[in-house]
């Protein structure tokens, strides 16, 4: 059954490059297509420019560049993004979407992981990350390594795009019978609001030494984003423990890598995204990679007790976190139909059936 609102799912993707409403430079790399979701590849060359910007109605990205641009960088044979850098790629996508589709973008799991900050911009644009319905045009990703220096290149996938049709959402009345049926988040009472549902910090931390997460560190060597199981943990990461207090002070302008307490599911007929932090919460960002594609935590799919692992940043102040504050919520919304394939194990997904968990770059233990 297909609806006809809603997030499209891999095989309607796939139409969509059929149709010529997707284009890109280079055939498709065979995972490229997610359940719920499209990777977008780095093209060929990258601007660093003074300072982020937004097109606005009037611009195109184009034009803004010519202006801001300091200097080219090649990404044929790999470069290194600096940290504290911001730098404009144009991606090797581009898009002609119907009237009634409109898309958005977010960062990859393994991105936000790093530290790396990215977002999604096109012509006359007034928000990233957000691709009004009809949009004719390129993509562009804007990028700035935050903890680590990193080494991309052409293909690189960095972020990834949804589509949608109308409205998806579910309300909070569908969002807890949701909850009621298939159990969203391992929580005896959902705490429902404002679309979403909410998770909380784990800080007592697993295994014998009580590891509650990790702080990066600076001055490190740089990470290949395109090489697993490349790097050691130590060389990047402090390992943090609980020592008992079940809290964490966060430093301002320090990153870690947190857990959720809860486990979370998403069934296969949603698709799930963790919304931006609430400042009524606390000041501090958490999770820059917001997808959760259908089948995450799913039963079936060998990702039973998944949790959402957390990018945490503080602003401006340090901050303590206590176990089991809430630190974000999750949005639930409707795919048109069941992907062909959902995540986990069947698509070699990174992050199924995940506890606390770095990115793929690492080596475990």
């Amino acid at each position: 059954m297909t609806r006809i609102t809603g997030i499209l799912a891999d095989r309607a993707i796939d139409a969509l490059f059929g149709e010529g409403r997707l284009k890109s430079e280079a055939p498709l790399d065979a995972d490229q297509v997610q359940p719920a979701s499209l990777d977008l590849r780095l093209g060929s060359r990258a601007m660093r420019v003074r300072a982020s910007f937004m097109p606005g109605r009037e611009h195109k990205v184009a034009d803004k560049l010519e202006r801001l641009t300091l200097h080219e960088i090649d990404l044929e044979d790999g470069a290194v993004l600096e940290t504290g850098c911001v730098y404009i790629v144009p991606l090797m996508e581009s898009l002609d979407l119907p009237q009634d589709m409109s898309a958005s973008a977010n960062p990859k799991s393994s991105t936000g992981r790093l530290d790396i900050f990215t977002r999604v911009m096109v012509d006359h644009a007034q928000e990233f990350d957000k691709i009004p319905a009809g949009y004719r045009g390129p993509l562009y990703l804007e990028i700035s390594p935050r903890t680590f220096p990193v080494i991309v290149r052409r293909g690189s996938r960095l972020s990834q795009i949804r589509f949608r049709v109308g409205h998806s959402l579910l309300s909070d009345t569908e969002l807890l019978d949701l909850h009621q049926a298939e159990t969203l988040v391992a929580s005896e009472v959902p705490n429902v609001s404002g679309g979403g549902i909410a998770l909380s910090i784990d800080l007592k931390g697993s295994g014998p030494d009580g590891l509650i997460g990790y702080r990066g560190k600076h001055h490190t060597s740089v990470i290949d984003v395109d090489r697993k199981a490349a790097h050691d943990v130590l060389d990047f990461w402090e390992p943090l423990y609980s020592r008992g207090r079940d809290e964490l002070i966060l430093d301002p302008d320090e990153f870690y890598i947190l857990v959720s307490r809860e486990a979370v599911h998403v069934p296969p007929l949603f698709a799930a995204e963790m919304t931006p932090y609430d400042p009524l919460v606390g000041e501090f960002r958490v999770h820059y990679a917001g997808f959760f594609d259908p089948g995450f935590g799913h039963a079936s799919a060998g990702g039973a007790g998944s949790r959402a692992v957390l990018e945490v940043r503080s602003h401006e102040v340090p901050f303590i976190l206590e176990h089991g504050q809430v630190i974000g919520r999750l949005v639930y919304e409707h795919m048109q139909e069941r992907p062909a394939g959902i995540y986990g194990t069947g698509l070699g997904s990174s992050y199924q059936a995940q506890g606390l968990k770095l990115s793929k770059h690492f080596r475990a233990g």
